[in-house]
């Protein structure tokens, strides 16, 4: 499959992603005695993966995440000098899914971008006021957590067909740890979109949900390997 049919795969697998998993929060969460809460938007985002898994899974591998593209890459699962590509492809998904969100989201009287717009945060930007170093700690568990997953349902050995319900799964699982701790990111593409409309300490903060699963991510493309005797690696 040429790159740049690949790349395209990318950028609109992430756009349902952040569209459908930062949406459910920005759009279906907050009615009193209606919302979704947490427990919806975590499925919100693993509905996401888990579509998109079948929809394009075939096509570019449905990455959808920098930190998981640079985790197979490490894990001797994707080349190397196609890591830019495709991690400008799922930033530019992102940004663009923000956006259309953005658009529906300030056809509301009152809406204020500034009061989060489903950003990643940590201290008086957690959901659940947890500190910079308790938001990091939990981005590289869980990142790592989220890879690990990914390792090993898409192991040649693995029982074939079931990668994209693991996957799903267990990205519902982790945004239910890590919602209250940093509206959970464990990929820098998802935070990168709303924070460049929310502005101010959504970008400030951004930093941490670039690093964190960047770092847990590769570390879980090392471990992975070592565990599981991968001969790819």
């Amino acid at each position: 499959m040429p790159l740049a049919n690949r790349a395209a795969a990318e950028f609109l697998g992430t756009f349902w992603l952040v569209f459908g998993g930062c949406g459910s929060a920005v759009l279906a969460a907050g009615f009193p005695g209606l919302g979704i809460g947490f427990v919806g938007v975590s499925l919100a985002f693993g509905l996401t993966v888990l579509t998109m898994a079948y929809a394009i899974g075939h096509v570019s591998g449905c990455h959808l995440n920098p930190a998981v593209t640079l985790g197979l890459v490490v894990g001797k699962r994707f080349p190397a000098r196609e890591l830019p590509v495709y991690v400008i492809a799922q930033v530019l998904g992102a940004i663009a899914a923000a956006g259309v969100l953005y658009f529906i989201a300030s056809g509301k009287s009152g809406f204020d971008v500034h009061q989060g717009f489903a950003s990643n945060g940590y201290a008086e930007h957690s959901p659940g006021g947890y500190c910079m170093s308790s938001a990091l700690v939990a981005e590289v568990v869980l990142t790592f957590a989220f890879l690990f997953i990914i390792l090993g349902a898409t192991d040649e050995r693995a029982p074939k067909g079931f990668a994209p319900l693991a996957i799903g799964l267990g990205l519902t699982l982790i945004h239910l740890i890590g919602i209250p701790v940093t509206n959970l990111s464990v990929n820098p593409a998802r935070s990168t979109g709303p924070a460049l409309f929310a502005g101010g300490w959504a970008i400030t903060q951004l930093w941490l949900f670039w690093v964190a699963p960047l770092v847990g991510a590769a570390l879980a493309g090392v471990v992975y390997p070592m565990i599981a005797h991968d001969k790819k690696a």
